[in-house]
């Protein structure tokens, strides 16, 4: 709106120009040229403003989203494929789509790393020893679903929220909590194979050796 009230005085002065040439269609004008024209007379083309949440404008929200995830588990080595991926969240009313499904496609594999790979570790003194990048893995290229959709609910405007929009760059990386639960059920068919249906418990990080591990696959099993 800032932006709009500030160039209206040059659309009308362009487009009066264009009437006293004589062009037909006056009224129209693009969008490089009505920039081109507010540069010109050194209009500052940027608006900006700041929200704090506090206040009379306070508000505390959910962000609510689903997904669906397929993982491929190789019960011989504990090395897990995430096959495809699909996301509905709810963000309100986007400002920008193409931003808002980018960041949620961030917080989804970072959550994957999250629950696959990221394990702290320390040692018997006490001491953190996952300090670096030798220790600590942290999501890679191999981590991203070979397929990834990601919808923004529709029709779900938030009042409250700045032009009705809702936060997305932390919250759907909840959601990769599906796949480790579509880990859990891989897992539990290749134990129920070994003759070992009954329940387990499975920590996070569930990285590769905590699967090949709780695959419980022996020898014996490997036959054609």
């Amino acid at each position: 709106k800032i932006l709009v009230e500030r160039l209206k005085p040059v659309l009308k002065g362009i487009q009066s120009e264009k009437e006293k040439k004589g062009d037909e269609n006056f009224l129209t004008v693009t969008w490089p040229e009505l920039c081109a024209a507010a540069k010109g007379q050194s209009i500052d083309l940027s608006a900006h403003d700041h929200w704090s949440g506090a206040g009379e404008r306070s508000c505390s929200y959910q962000n609510y989203g689903a997904a669906v995830t397929e993982v491929m588990v190789d019960v011989l080595t504990g090395e897990t494929e995430v096959l495809k991926a699909t996301i509905l969240y709810d963000c309100g009313k986007s400002l920008n789509p193409a931003i808002d499904i980018g960041q949620a496609e961030g917080a989804f594999v970072q959550g994957l790393g999250h629950v696959f790979r990221e394990e702290v570790l320390i040692d018997e003194t006490g001491k953190l020893i996952s300090d670096g990048t030798w220790e600590m893995k942290p999501p890679s290229y191999r981590c991203i679903p070979e397929r990834l959709e990601i919808d923004m609910l529709k029709d779900s405007p938030f009042d409250k929220g700045v032009l009705s929009s809702k936060a997305s760059g932390e919250p759907p990386l909840v959601l990769a909590v599906s796949a480790a639960m579509a880990a859990r059920m891989a897992i539990a068919s290749a134990r129920a194979d070994a003759d070992h249906p009954e329940f387990f418990s499975m920590p996070l990080p569930i990285t590769v050796d905590t699967i090949q591990q709780l695959c419980l696959t022996q020898d014996e099993h490997l036959v054609l």
